[in-house]
């Protein structure tokens, strides 16, 4: 029975054994493992046997990228303004090996070299450079951490600082001049809106009057040429009422001359014109020599109208 429990604990102790010689590495993990304190190589993803009591894991190691998020520093700019910065760095480990014997504490080195690193550079600015140039100093940074971090088997892609926090008095100031610039566009704006509203209405104004003068100068045309026809239709009249008169005349004259008067008849036409030409409006009237003769032959011709 003894012998059995013995036997038990031994097949036991031994699946145990086996089981912890049995490693399984996941995907993104890798293992360093040493042999009688040796490097001995580096596990990757799958199944691995390890010797027992002789190799053992020394180091487990994450491949994702991580990130590390640390806590404001005190820096001081070109100009002696002191301000806090804290900085978020994204790095990846790429050589298990070198990051398992580099350096003592990874995290804790990134973190004094970030601090140093970032005083060196802001050092070199002054205050609107620092908050102005986030992007030269986020280049500036990683380069020169992945530089430092190589020979520890870590790659830094990327580092942005979080926030930029200046002093209280500099933030006041900053807010001052910030109102005073948002005042000063705002005050831009109003007397540009002003400048274009007055322009607009001068144009309005200017444009009116023009066509207030375009009119008048259309509807003077149109007088002007309304009684240029007036006038040339009147002409028109008066000339074909010459005409007529004149025609008229003629005609009399024809029918007389086709008529063949006597001597008679012309006198008597003679004192039609003279009494035409008297008509009772001039005070004095001069009688040619010529017609002095033809009051006898009217008279004449009354008494012979009278007897017959």
């Amino acid at each position: 029975m003894l012998g059995y429990i013995i036997v038990l604990i031994l097949i036991i102790f031994g699946l145990i054994l086996v089981a912890s010689c049995v490693k399984i590495v996941p995907q993104a993990h890798a293992l360093v493992i040493e042999r009688l304190g040796g490097y001995q190589g580096t596990w990757g993803v799958g199944l691995h046997f390890k010797v027992p009591f002789i190799d053992r894991v020394a180091k487990r190691v994450l491949l994702k990228e991580q990130v590390v998020d640390f806590a404001p520093q005190p820096v001081i700019t070109k100009d002696n303004v002191t301000m806090r910065i804290d900085t978020v760095v994204y790095f990846q480990i790429t050589d298990p090996k070198l990051f398992a014997y580099g350096v003592e504490n990874p995290i804790m080195a990134i973190e004094n070299l970030t601090a140093t690193t970032l005083r060196n550079i802001i050092g070199d600015l002054e205050l609107d450079e620092t908050l102005t140039s986030r992007e030269l100093i986020n280049t500036k940074m990683r380069a020169s951490l992945d530089v430092a971090t190589d020979p520890w088997g870590i790659k830094v892609n990327r580092v942005e600082l979080k926030n930029i926090i200046p002093p209280q008095q500099i933030q006041d100031a900053m807010e001052k001049q910030a109102k005073a610039e948002r005042e000063r566009r705002a005050a831009v704006t109003q007397a540009e809106g002003e400048k274009t509203a007055t322009v607009l209405v001068a144009e309005g104004k200017k444009e009116s009057a023009i066509l207030d003068a375009e009119a008048e100068k259309q509807a003077a045309i149109l007088r002007a040429e309304a009684k240029k026809e007036a006038t040339m239709r009147e002409a028109e009249g008066q000339a074909e009422a010459i005409l007529r008169i004149q025609k008229a005349n003629a005609d009399g004259l024809r029918f007389l001359k086709e008529a063949a008067p006597d001597g008679a008849v012309l006198h008597l036409k003679g004192l039609e014109a003279f009494e035409k030409a008297a008509d009772g409006k001039a005070t004095k009237i001069i009688i040619p020599s010529e017609i002095q003769g033809l009051a006898g032959l009217a008279k004449s011709l009354t008494e012979i109208g009278k007897e017959s």
